[in-house]
């Protein structure tokens, strides 16, 4: 077949939208007859999954994150009405902040920090990275992490401007430690400057939660929810991600059209159904079972945050030990990645004539906002996409598999549109390994884990304290035995060499 009629045959193209989707070598011809069933069974699983139903066995909850740009498609009258509700008070509150309405000691806010961890912030630092301003109504930083440093980092960075700094923390249960540990030193550098961190302070997180509860005692500037129907990879959408992204200017009702754009695409059950296709190509590509990883090179600076954003959507979804029935199986699919064509060039030799475990994700925009501006930038742009169509080419003719999914440019509108293909590129696939792609065993595992260690932290150094020992005096197996903990003595030998670099 000529390579013109080749590109047009494995090439799916949406002008109304400026999407298209080519799927390379990996879904073939005729792939109705082996795999039409499988597609129809997990179509028909999501159409449930949108209804209503619980997809969360674990936790026996809903998931809705396709609700939060389709309000009208929610399956309860309440669940709607919360939708519209939040959407409209972000609105408002956003608009409160930017005109002057909500001030900080008579100062409009010009800073803003957004704490969080995990998808709780993935989404924004997308978000930030992707779409906002050069000079953005607040300037945005980060804290995504319970290292000191980076904390530290961030406030010598806003420096004298912290008086007008407003502060996001997102965080579902409002314990979990990272975004406590960052509110702490929030807190405790406000005290420093005699400021208020309540008269700045913005929770979203559950109703109820140990957060909302401390939100709502000591007064903080607003309260947005979290659902349980919402989960934290998915939760871009939602005022986790649009609340940010409003204040940085972003047009966050453009990102879910976008959304609600793809998600439409996303239900027909034929063969223009780019999530279902990018679901197939996946499954051809690594056997249903993680044979091959993904590798994902968007070729755009702005999307640099895009790879981390789909690792955890990718991976804690599909990342599981045991199937639907209880069957182990090891399923995952790993993603890793960054922009072309800058960091292609430290893997690229590999991918070409190394070991042939992976697929390449490429995602190509191609309009860019510098096009026009002069004859320099325009040779610039022209360049990256010829950076892109090389590299493709150079590894195709090594038998390496790629697709490509290309945007006309890169919007709001057309980065919701990309959120929303590869969410629901998840869910199909999910369903394609029976593996449930709305539950994370091993991060709540994680979690426990880390949480019995914080407890044995606590004995050692009751323990120390109450027998009038220092680190440096104490034996690890000693003190596991005292504490009736033999098992743990690496854990407390790795604690007291902690102690001792700290005394």
């Amino acid at each position: 077949m000529a390579g013109w009629e080749k590109m047009q045959r494995r090439t799916l193209w949406w002008d109304d939208l400026g999407f298209g989707l080519d799927t390379g070598d990996l879904v073939p011809d005729g792939w109705e007859e082996n795999w039409g069933k499988m597609a129809q069974a997990a179509l028909l699983a999501m159409e449930r999954l949108e209804s209503g139903a619980v997809a969360n066995g674990t936790e026996q909850r809903r998931v809705g994150h396709y609700w939060l740009r389709a309000p009208e498609l929610a399956p309860t009258e309440e669940i709607r009405l919360a939708i519209e509700t939040t959407t409209a008070r972000l609105r408002r509150f956003t608009a409160a902040i930017h005109g002057g309405k909500i001030m900080a000691n008579g100062k409009k806010f010009s800073h803003l920090i957004c704490v969080g961890i995990g998808g709780s912030v993935l989404g924004t630092q997308l978000f930030h990275g992707a779409l906002a301003p050069a000079n953005p109504p607040l300037i945005p930083f980060f804290m995504d992490n319970t290292d000191p440093e980076g904390m530290v980092r961030v406030l010598a960075s806003i420096g004298k401007n912290l008086g007008t700094t407003l502060v996001i923390v997102a965080s579902k249960s409002g314990t979990t430690p990272e975004p406590c540990n960052a509110l702490q030193v929030i807190r405790q550098a406000m005290e420093r400057d005699g400021l208020n961190l309540a008269e700045r302070a913005v929770a979203i997180t559950c109703s109820s939660s140990a957060l909302d509860r401390q939100a709502e005692e000591e007064k903080w500037l607003e309260r947005f929810p979290m659902w349980d129907w919402v989960g934290g990879r998915n939760s871009a959408l939602s005022a986790v991600g649009l609340l940010p992204a409003a204040l940085m200017g972003i047009d966050t009702e453009s990102l879910l059209a976008g959304a609600a754009a793809m998600d439409r695409l996303g239900r027909s059950t034929g063969g223009r159904n780019p999530s279902l296709q990018l679901a197939l190509a996946w499954y051809a590509a690594t056997g249903g079972r993680g044979e091959r990883a993904m590798v994902t090179i968007p070729y755009r600076d702005s999307l640099a945050r895009f790879s981390p954003y789909l690792q955890q959507i990718v991976m804690e979804s599909i990342g599981k030990r045991l199937d639907r029935n209880g069957k182990t199986v090891h399923q995952g699919l790993t993603v890793y990645g960054n922009r072309g064509s800058t960091d292609q060039h430290s893997y690229v030799q590999q991918l070409r004539d190394g070991p042939n475990n992976f697929f390449v994700n490429f995602i190509e925009v191609l309009r860019s906002p510098a096009d026009g501006l002069n004859a320099a930038t325009a040779t610039a742009v022209a360049y990256l996409e010829g950076f892109y169509l090389g590299t493709r080419a150079a590894l195709e003719e090594a038998g390496r598999p790629t697709l490509t999914v290309t945007l006309l440019e890169l919007t709001p509108f057309s980065l919701g549109m990309l959120m929303a293909l590869y969410e629901r590129a998840v869910g199909i696939y999910g369903e394609f390994v029976n593996v449930n792609a709305y539950d994370q065993p091993g991060v709540e595992a994680g979690k426990r884990a880390a949480d019995r260690f914080l407890r044995l932290k606590n004995d050692v150094e009751t323990f120390l304290a109450s027998a009038g020992k220092t680190a440096e005096e104490a034996s690890a197996a000693a003190v596991a035995e005292a504490l009736g903990r033999p098992e743990e003595e690496e854990m407390v030998y790795k604690w007291l060499a902690f102690l001792r670099a700290h005394s």
